[in-house]
């Protein structure tokens, strides 16, 4: 019974520091320790990507918003790298002169921006997802940062406008952003998104096809001794997917990639100490959230009956389940993309990660 009782403090302590008391330290820290950005009104030479698999319903409306940027015409190369599309996707492109198209084999989302840096000269390589818009000033204000010279990587703040349907992945995403630009601004962030971020040429570097850029370059830049930050005022825009199930399987596909870095990328090498904790407190933990989930849920049953606080922990398991099963939004967000970390890691156990996949489209 000690070893349950140990199990069932751990777990229960460790799921309350990643979404709770990880929060509030990091911020706190912040405020206190803040690593300040050298920003400049600087305007090196950008290359922007585009990576894109059937994306004819959307491309042009993708490259006529990045032809609005604030930006000098003659230092942006704008580029879309195309993953083998089958539809209409490179012939849309081809009719910007603009625009470069790069035509790739079907290998996945990675290895069409490989290609696309290598094809392209600019000091700066900036990535966007085709489904996204970005605000005018976004590029300017996202390039400010590099006029620092530990600066690598940049990402920018991604506004989910407001959905028609039940996904509370907006909510989800304040949250995450609040503890994004804490993180920033102590040491470096632990993730990007894939709709706005730019890194330095020389900082480039190619991962795995299917580790992905978003959780793979920040820790990557910290190990070489440089800086991975968020810049709040450059804003993307996308929509959420229109529902808490289609956003649970998009984050079953998206775990999948991220178990495969926690396993095989090396990523709790030459950490320093500040951004190991994040890692392990927003990436590790956050991660495993399931499975904490699972053993807390089993110690609490075999120690009902033993203690008020076992009995209290037990009812609000339940009704967090019961809340979920009758649709209450914020609570079936919850139980979903926790319960897509297992079902995620039981994926990548039975049959590894693929390098490329079909977007959700509903």
């Amino acid at each position: 019974m000690l070893i349950v009782r140990l199990l069932f403090w751990l777990s229960l302590a460790l799921l309350a520091w990643t979404h709770v008391l990880y929060p509030a330290v990091v911020s706190a820290a912040a405020r206190v320790g803040q690593r300040r950005v050298a920003k400049g009104d600087v305007e090196p030479t950008v290359a922007i990507v585009v990576a894109a698999y059937n994306e004819e319903a959307s491309i042009a409306r993708r490259i006529q918003n990045l032809l609005e940027l604030d930006y000098p015409r003659d230092k942006l190369e704008l580029v879309v790298s195309s993953d083998a599309s089958s539809d209409r996707t490179e012939e849309i492109a081809l009719q910007y002169p603009q625009v470069k198209v790069i035509p790739n084999p079907r290998g996945g989302k990675v290895a069409a921006q490989d290609r696309a840096v290598r094809q392209t000269d600019g000091e700066i390589v900036a990535f966007s997802d085709a489904n996204c818009t970005w605000s005018p000033d976004a590029l300017r204000t996202l390039v400010r940062a590099f006029a620092d010279p530990k600066v690598a990587y940049v990402c920018g703040r991604l506004k989910i406008l407001g959905a028609d349907g039940s996904n509370k992945e907006g909510l989800y995403w304040r949250y995450e952003l609040v503890v994004r630009d804490a993180e920033s601004r102590l040491s470096s962030v632990t993730g990007g998104n894939g709709s706005i971020y730019a890194v330095r040429r020389s900082d480039y570097v190619e991962v795995d096809p299917r580790f992905g850029h978003d959780l793979s370059l920040p820790y990557l830049m910290v190990q070489r001794g440089r800086r991975a930050v968020y810049e709040p005022a450059a804003v993307a825009f996308e929509k959420p997917t229109p529902t808490n199930e289609t956003e649970y399987r998009r984050k079953v596909r998206m775990f999948e990639h991220c178990w495969l870095i926690l396993l095989r990328g090396r990523m709790f090498r030459r950490l320093g100490p500040v951004y190991g904790l994040e890692i392990v407190s927003h990436r590790l933990l956050r991660y495993t959230s399931g499975l904490l989930h699972v053993v807390l849920l089993a110690t609490s049953l075999a120690l009902v009956t033993h203690g008020w606080v076992y009995d209290v922990v037990l009812g609000a398991q339940l009704g967090l389940l019961a809340a979920a099963a009758l649709g209450v939004g914020i609570a079936r967000y919850y139980v979903l993309i926790t319960w897509a970390t297992l079902v995620s890691l039981w994926n990548y156990a039975r049959r590894g990660v693929p390098a490329n996949w079909e977007p959700l489209r509903e």
